[in-house]
């Protein structure tokens, strides 16, 4: 880890003890600040005007390949293999913060007191740093008088601790339990250079009875300013920086100036000040966030598999009975210049005007799978709690355990899983013929 604040020895037990009182108050306003922050501010900006299926646009395909080498967003970089924590630089090069993402965290550091993973690449390799993985994440929480309530400190349960006495189980009340697999970030870049506009044009397009919700969600890193959220199994950051800021916290336990609060175990304070944790907040100063977002933003696309007949055929009938409504095979992003997640970020040549192929709108839909959990228990929210972003189908074939839960473990088996929304599209499969059937699941092997 780069940059990190200084870790604090108190010598003395009545500053120690001035220390907690101090660090549990801070805690407590932060906790009723918390759901504030994720209040978004104001009106989702277009962003761009681009067109979803404009056949006279100039946009060219985004490079793609599961081969460790930069989109061009940002140079290569020097030799991975001569890169150690003593000569990496942070946002350097492609190399350096791929360093940096695989990079394993410790007590030194930050890590924890509680967390599920040391690096970002535990839970995002398959087949190279970036992509998705077998890891999930456990979330729990109950209904009183159908309103949803989180866990004790959170609906996130961290499966791992620094001491042995801070390790998080789920509590009897919390009926409400699931799995959330990890996502591929491989691509990330181009989806976040998707246009505001361009996500709410491919909501308006379908069917009612398929349409999509764009969940509005703030722009950490430009305070708060809305944007359409596209990150994560409920679509709940608008950016990469929010979501790298997000993980940090949640999933290694380190703070940072977007999240500079520790997380409880099990509504405990445990942070800087209470005996589990040594080193002060934020632990990061940023510059981990930002280069975790920058090596996102400068990975290729996933590539496609080999193309047969069967494929071509299957990709046919893939549009023919609605699969595409929602899992949308083709969107062009933003164009170079154009100011996204709250004008924090300018779109480059590198990522803009792009056409990706994630098989994917990023809205919430209602399949009759949703983990009953909304994005945060706050009543904008509350639409979502059964709701799923439409999983992107790229990188598809890398993977064994589908859905947001990773629990059906065969196309077939997911395929059948999609009712509500999706109810007519799995029917339509249904009532294919065997061979159809063959076509449509060679086509999905091939993305």
């Amino acid at each position: 880890m780069r940059h990190k604040l200084t870790l604090v020895v108190m010598p003395f037990a009545g500053l120690i003890a001035f220390l907690v009182l101090q660090n549990q108050t801070v805690f407590s306003q932060a906790r009723q600040s918390r759901a504030e922050r994720f209040r978004h501010n104001g009106a989702v900006n277009d962003e761009d005007r681009s067109a979803v299926d404009d056949v006279k646009s100039d946009a060219t395909e985004a490079p793609t390949g599961f081969d460790n080498l930069t989109n061009g967003f940002l140079q290569q970089g020097p030799p991975y293999e001569t890169l150690n924590a003593d000569n990496v630089v942070a946002r350097r090069s492609f190399n350096d913060n791929r360093f940096i993402f695989e990079e394993f965290e410790t007590i030194e550091d930050g890590l924890g007191p509680t967390y599920n993973a040391q690096s970002c690449r535990e839970c995002h390799q398959n087949v190279v740093t970036g992509g998705a993985s077998q890891v999930a994440e456990l979330r729990s929480g109950r209904l009183e008088n159908g309103q949803f309530f989180e866990s004790l400190g959170g609906t996130l349960i961290q499966s791992r601790a620094t001491h042995p006495d801070l390790v998080e189980r789920v509590i009897p009340e919390d009926a409400i339990r699931t799995f959330r697999i990890s996502t591929n970030t491989l691509g990330n870049g181009f989806v976040e250079a998707i246009a505001n506009r361009t996500l709410l044009a491919i909501r308006d397009k379908q069917p009612a009875e398929m349409r999509g919700s764009a969940v509005i969600v703030p722009v950490l890193e430009a305070n708060g300013t809305s944007r359409i959220g596209r990150f994560g199994w409920k679509s709940q950051h608008g950016s990469l920086e929010s979501f790298s800021a997000d993980a940090y916290l949640n999933e290694m336990g380190i703070t940072s100036p977007l999240f500079p609060e520790e997380n409880t175990s099990s509504d405990r304070f445990v942070g800087f000040g209470s005996g589990y944790d040594p080193v002060a907040d934020p632990e990061d100063d940023g510059e981990d966030v930002v280069a975790f977002a920058d090596f996102m933003r400068s990975t290729k696309a996933p590539p496609r598999g080999p193309i047969s007949g069967d494929v071509l055929a299957g990709e046919a009938l893939f549009n023919k009975i609605g699969c595409a409504v929602c899992h949308t095979p083709s969107i062009t992003t933003a164009k170079p210049g154009a100011k996204i997640n709250g004008s924090a970020f300018t779109v480059p040549a590198a990522l803009g005007n792009k056409i990706i192929h994630p098989y994917s709108d990023f809205l919430l839909h209602d399949i009759k799978t949703g983990d009953g959990i909304p994005v945060l228990p706050l009543p904008e929210y509350s639409s979502t709690a059964n709701q799923i972003r439409t999983a992107p189908l790229w990188a598809l074939r890398t993977r064994n355990r589908l859905m947001h839960d990773g629990l059906s473990f065969t196309k077939q088996d997911a395929i059948q899983r999609h009712g509500g929304q999706a109810g007519d599209v799995t029917n339509n499969y249904n009532a294919l013929s065997a061979a159809e059937k063959s076509q449509l699941l060679a086509f999905l092997d091939s993305l």
